[in-house]
């Protein structure tokens, strides 16, 4: 059966790549649009009230299949998750020039850190640049509307990612933990793990039970190493060393750090031992 968070099928309406495979009452082709809002909620249903799936960033591109009623029904073009999110946070397509490399930064009103800021954007934000201004020393990047980013806090789209993915990951030590969260205002395990990973340039599905099935390869406990991930039901870390290991978790409610053997612990009188060890990024 097709997995309805990677799949857009409805009982109504479905992706027209999928007919054949699923029974709807229509199939559409879906247009494209990329989100504009720092950060934007996907939820299962077009309800404020319902649960945050996860979440995505100024920037990303989305496949649209219908817009009513104030909501768009949309597939992620990064990792093909489908959900709700306001119809609002959606706009045209521009190519991005640089992504935001800061686990947070702002956006000022102009070249002046002393200016007003107009918003904050997570790590991952795609932007696209249109000139660049130095005041006091400090370089900024502009926008079209005016807007201006400190330049060291952004990458060109064109250069090489991190060169090791678990000291981006370290970068969001102590940032609030949030179910469904993947910014650096909230995250949650995997989206830790994603993240952390699209910015030293490698792709990692959604969800921990994604990850844990498909991510890499499998590997022995005792072959860990940093990089690899321990996965529990419904939870993954990112191992620092043989020993210590990063995780955003519901027990300190942040992204912290821990050693393993107090993790298995800890969590398993209501979670059991880990259920899989994987090597995302095969060696070299």
């Amino acid at each position: 059966m097709l997995d309805r968070r990677l799949n857009a099928f409805r009982p109504d309406l479905a992706d027209i790549a999928l007919k054949g495979q699923v029974d709807a009452e229509r199939f559409v082709a879906p247009e494209p649009a990329m989100v504009s809002e720092p950060v934007v909620a996907l939820r299962p249903k077009p309800d404020l009230s319902s649960g945050i799936d996860t979440e995505l960033l100024m920037g990303e591109e989305v496949r649209v299949f219908e817009r009513t009623g104030g909501w768009a029904w949309v597939q992620a073009v990064d990792d093909g998750y489908v959900g709700y999110l306001p119809e609002e946070a959606l706009g045209p397509i521009v190519a991005p020039t640089h992504i935001v490399t800061a686990p947070r930064t702002f956006v000022y009103s102009g070249a002046d850190l002393r200016f007003p800021t107009r918003t904050a954007l997570s790590m991952g934000s795609r932007l696209t640049i249109s000139g660049e201004a130095e005041i006091r020393g400090t370089r900024y990047l502009l926008l079209a509307d005016g807007g201006a980013l400190v330049a060291r806090h952004l990458r060109p789209m064109s250069d090489p990612p991190a060169p090791d993915y678990v000291a981006v990951a370290a970068l969001f030590l102590e940032t609030p933990y949030l179910w469904g969260g993947k910014s650096g205002f909230g995250i949650d395990c995997s989206g830790l793990v994603q993240l952390a990973m699209l910015m030293a340039g490698h792709a990692a599905p959604r969800d921990s039970d994604m990850q844990a099935s498909g991510l890499g390869q499998a590997i022995d406990r005792n072959a860990l190493r940093r990089g690899d991930l321990v996965f529990w039901k419904g939870h993954v870390a990112i191992m620092e060393d043989e020993k210590s290991m990063i995780h955003a978790n519901g027990n300190t409610m942040s992204v912290a750090r821990e050693t393993l053997a107090a993790a298995i612990e800890r969590i398993g009188w209501l979670y059991g031992e880990p259920t899989g060890y994987r090597r995302p990024v095969a060696e070299t």
